[in-house]
Parts: structure tokens; sequence; C-alpha cells
């Protein structure tokens, strides 16, 4: 009996201490200050609306956690990576030439520049699904010339999201010829990067992203779903603007 006592008392006090121990990790301290967030030239835009509107295709807890923090850690971390530096107040010019950066900041602006540059082009070409029109003027035109139409296009986009291994994204581009072109960028790159570090160089009129952080509270790990769900959410008129101002930057020679 006095051995069973002993036992007793001593799993009590083991779980005890394991129960504080799992306390320890799941309660966020409160004591700790926190961190201020760097100041830099770099601000995280806000959504463009709120963020159920892209619901179903993207639940609003799945848009809040990836805008409110994936893509603010990217403007921090971008902060503090350019910290002292003279940089251009558009992050789309800064990372398209990443040798003026010094060599031991360089992959960290290369990560935390696309980061911010490709999220903020993501969160402005969705809309609430069934409300983004189809592609016209101009685009139409030449979705219909460099890929074959509508559905091509949409099978290349879904190819080339499915096909890319771990993170990254896949990509509509207005080309360095004006023509467009599918492709897909591993973790944070962008086509705007220039020097061979990415497979088409141009202006990215579309982007999906296909980081698990993207989908993967509703969809799991069936990325293939979140490709589909998301495609009629795309919306045709912001798409088809980016298009025109790509085309005429490249006549204008910009």
């Amino acid at each position: 009996m006095i051995t069973t006592r002993r036992a007793f008392l001593a799993a009590a006090a083991f779980l005890a201490a394991g129960s504080r121990s799992l306390l320890a990790y799941a309660t966020p301290a409160t004591s700790a200050p926190q961190a201020a967030a760097p100041t830099g030239p770099y601000t995280l835009p806000p959504l463009p609306y709120r963020p159920t509107a892209i619901e179903p295709a993207i639940d609003a807890e799945t848009m809040t956690i990836h805008h409110d923090r994936h893509h603010r850690a990217y403007v921090d971390n971008l902060n503090r990576a350019v910290a002292g530096l003279e940089v251009p107040a558009d992050v789309e010019r800064l990372i398209a030439d990443l040798s003026k950066i010094p060599a031991d900041r360089r992959q960290a602006v290369r990560d935390n520049g696309g980061g911010h540059a490709n999220h903020t082009l993501f969160w402005t070409i969705l809309t609430t699904p069934g409300e983004g029109g189809e592609p016209g003027g101009a685009l139409a035109a030449a979705i219909e010339r460099d890929l074959g139409g509508l559905d091509s296009l949409r099978a290349a986009l879904s190819r080339a999201g499915l096909t890319r291994f771990g993170s990254g994204w896949s990509w509509l581009v207005v080309d360095d010829a004006g023509r467009l072109v599918v492709t897909s960028t591993p973790n944070q790159d962008s086509p705007l990067m220039r020097g061979g570090i990415v497979e088409v160089e141009g202006t990215p009129i579309l982007g999906l992203d296909v980081w698990e952080h993207a989908y993967y509270l509703k969809y799991q790990n069936r990325r293939g779903d979140y490709l589909a769900a998301i495609w009629p959410a795309l919306d045709w008129a912001e798409i088809g603007r980016r298009y025109d101002a790509a085309i005429a930057a490249r006549t204008n020679g910009r």
C-alpha cells in the first residue's frame, strides 16, 4: 500500500510538472515588451477589401493571417535589411536590380523585397468570386494570340503552380518582347528580378501564391483545389489594367 501511494504521488508530481512545462510553451509571455516594428521606406499596404471578401475561395482567417502576419513580416524584415542604405521607395525598382545591394544583404532583400512586392500584387488581383468578369480588350487578344485562349491560360497557370516544388508562385508575365508567358518562381523570387535570377524576366500582371500559408488552413495539402477555387476570384479588370500599363511602359522605353 505504501509503494502504491508513493507511486501515485510521484506520478501526480510528474504530471503537474509536465502541465506547467506545456503551459510555458502554449502561453505567450506577457511580461516582455514587444519589439517595435522597424521603421523604413517600406510599409504594409492595407487589404483593399474585407478579409471575408474572397470567400469561399479563401477564408477570412487565412486572409488575415496571410496579410497581417506573413506580409507584415516581409515588410519588417526588408526594412531591417535596407537600414542605412539609399534605396528606391518603390519596392519593384528595388528588386529589379539586386546587384546594387551590398552582397551581405542581397539575399535578405531578395527574399523579403520579393515577398513584399509579390504579396502587394496578389491582393490587388483578387475580388469576390464571380465578380471579376472576364479578360477583355487588348488583354483578351493577347491571351488568344500568345497562349491559345483563356482555357489554355487557366491550365497553364494551374500546371505551373502544381509543378512548383515546395514554395513559390505561378505567374502570368509580359516578357521583354511584349508577349504573355506563364512561368513559376521558387520562394519569393519575382519575374521583375534581372540578371539571370529567374527563368522569365518581365512584368508580372497576375501572380498566384502557392506557399502553403496561402491555402493550408482550408485546403491542407490540396494545392490543386486551391488553384481551382481561386480562378473565379481573379479581377480581370485589374489584370487588364496591369497589362495595358506594362505594354505602355515597354512602348515608352521604361
